[in-house]
């Protein structure tokens, strides 16, 4: 496995992420990215014999969602909390 001190998140290797790395890479715990996917409002992954993998494109993608210029842009689009949401779609995941 590779050990995040190597991994430059500026420029992260081309190749599939586990979680523990794409975590690392985005700036977040490991753990609220496993929430995320678990109540799907997170960025696409796949399962590739049972190990769980992110492509640094969806990764992009995803946080993307939540760029601004300003505290005043409007709010077309935001990424959620990860934790459930009633009666709604995901925001990501599983969109091409």
């Amino acid at each position: 496995m590779t050990d995040n001190k190597i991994i430059d998140p500026k420029n992260p290797p081309q190749r599939f992420l586990t979680t523990k790395e794409a975590a690392f890479i985005v700036g977040i715990c490991k753990r609220t990215l496993e929430k995320h996917r678990t109540y799907g409002t997170g960025p696409k992954y796949r399962k590739v014999g049972g190990r769980i993998l992110y492509d640094i494109d969806d990764l992009r993608a995803w946080t993307e969602i939540g760029a601004r210029v300003s505290t005043t842009d409007p709010i077309d689009d935001f990424i959620r909390p990860a934790k459930r949401h009633a009666a709604l779609a995901p925001r990501y995941a599983g969109k091409n």
